[in-house]
């Protein structure tokens, strides 16, 4: 049986499971700041301390959605030592293809935890290697609703 075949019997198993659960971030007004500075996105209700906690209905500052889902690697620990030759046997190149899903149904504020939930939903071959789609879920500490929900798409290939 080829690599590929081994990968997708291993990862068709684990459908519907969750595969990983990662560390817990705080998310703190520094990072938030760096991240506007990076994206230009300097709108007050990320950047203004004292205007949200005046203005915003979340009296504090919130953290943009793209700088959770920036996160996303840090949060799944995939470039953990040791990770992709744990995670794909057999394979020597992974690449995110992309995303298939993205919401951010909760606001992220400033302060509080969070922490990856990852679940496979998929697994196919493609040419030359396989696809394998996560939903990733990032959850805040204490809220119902989590911050973000991304089916994440990677490709793989011996």
């Amino acid at each position: 049986m080829s690599a590929v075949h081994e990968l997708l019997q291993m990862y068709r198993e684990k459908i519907d499971a969750e595969v990983h659960v990662g560390p817990w971030l705080t998310v703190d007004q520094e990072r938030i700041d760096g991240f506007a500075r990076v994206t230009g996105d300097l709108q007050w209700i990320h950047t203004d301390p004292e205007r949200a906690r005046r203005d915003s209905p979340y009296g504090a500052t919130v953290a943009h959605g793209f700088l959770t889902l920036s996160l996303l690697p840090f949060l799944t620990e995939s470039f953990a030592p040791g990770a992709f030759e744990r995670n794909y046997p057999g394979m020597r190149l992974r690449v995110n293809y992309g995303l298939d899903r993205l919401r951010f149904p909760a606001p992220l504020v400033v302060g509080s935890r969070i922490r990856a939930r990852s679940t496979v939903i998929g697994a196919e071959e493609i040419h030359g290697g396989a696809q394998i789609v996560y939903r990733i879920t990032v959850e805040i500490e204490g809220d119902a609703k989590p911050a973000c929900v991304a089916d994440q798409l990677f490709r793989l290939y011996p």
